[in-house]
C-alpha cells in the first residue's frame, strides 16, 4: 500500500461474496469522513465463491482499495499476517467482512490510541445466537485466565494496531485469538473500547463450537509455553 496513507484497514475474508459490495460501500463512506487518511487491503484467503471477482471489481472502482489473494485457504491468522506484511502505513486496522461490526467505529478506536499499541473493540451488546454467545464467552473466560490480558472480548473483529508492533509480535496458527496478550508480551500497551455489533444478515459464520472451544486448546497451550519462555531484556546503558 502507498506510504501517503496513515491507516491500512485489513479485511481478511473467505467466501463472503454476499457481503462484499455492502462492505465496500460502508468502507468508502467511512474513508470520506474520517480524519485519518485510510486505505483498504482485502486479503482473500483462497475463497471458492465469487468473492475474488467482486473484490477485483471494487478495487478497479476505488483507487484506495487493493487486494491480495492467498493461494490456499490457510485460516484467519495467516490472512492477518499476510495483511500485516503487506501494509506500509504507521497504523493497521482490522475488520471482518461479515458486516457485524461498523467501519465508522474505527474512529472510536483511533481516538483511544494515544499511549497504546493496540486498541480493540468490545462487543458490548452482541447480536449473535445463544450458542455462539455462550461458546465465545467460555472461550474468552478460559483464554483470559491463562493469558491474564484483562480483555473480555479478544475475538472482536475490530482492532487498531501500530504497524511496528504488528511486525514485532510472534505469529502462529491461532494467533488472532491472542493479539492483546501478544502485544502485552512484547511490552506494549492495550486498551478496549465498546463498539456496535449487528446480526449477520448474509453469508455463513466460519466458527462453531469445535473451533471456538476445543480447537483453540492447543493454541492456548502454545501461548502459555511461549509466555513462560519469552525473553525479556532492557538495555541500561550504551557506550
Amino acid at each position: 500500500m502507498e506510504h501517503s496513507f496513515d491507516l491500512t484497514i485489513i479485511v481478511p475474508l473467505y467466501n463472503e461474496a454476499e457481503n462484499l459490495n455492502s462492505l465496500a460501500t460502508r468502507l468508502s463512506a467511512f474513508m470520506e469522513i474520517s480524519k485519518w487518511n485510510a486505505c483498504v487491503l482485502f486479503v482473500d484467503d483462497g475463497s471458492t465463491d465469487q468473492s475474488t471477482n467482486i473484490i477485483r471489481q471494487v478495487c478497479n472502482i476505488n483507487e484506495r482499495f487493493q487486494f491480495i489473494r492467498l493461494k490456499n485457504n490457510s485460516g484467519l491468522s495467516t490472512a492477518l499476517k499476510a495483511g500485516f506484511d503487506e501494509a506500509r502505513t504507521p497504523l493497521i486496522g482490522y475488520i471482518d467482512a461479515d458486516m457485524q461490526t461498523a467501519p465508522e467505529d474505527f474512529e472510536l478506536l483511533l481516538n483511544s490510541l494515544d499511549g497504546h499499541d493496540l486498541v480493540t473493540g468490545i462487543r458490548s451488546e452482541r447480536k449473535d445466537g445463544p450458542l455462539k454467545k455462550l461458546s465465545s464467552s467460555l472461550a474468552n473466560a478460559i483464554r483470559s485466565t491463562v493469558t491474564g490480558d484483562g480483555i473480555a472480548d479478544t475475538g472482536c473483529p475490530l482492532k487498531i494496531i501500530r504497524s511496528e508492533m504488528a511486525r514485532k509480535i510472534p505469529f502462529f496458527k491461532g494467533m488472532h485469538r491472542f493479539l492483546p496478550a501478544l502485544v502485552l508480551l512484547e511490552g506494549g500497551k492495550v486498551c478496549a473500547v465498546p463498539v456496535n455489533h449487528f446480526p449477520r444478515i448474509a453469508g455463513k459464520s466460519k466458527y462453531h463450537l469445535w473451533n471456538r472451544l476445543i480447537g483453540p486448546a492447543a493454541d492456548l497451550a502454545a501461548f502459555h509455553w511461549m509466555k513462560i519462555r519469552h525473553i525479556h531484556y532492557h538495555i541500561e546503558e550504551r557506550g
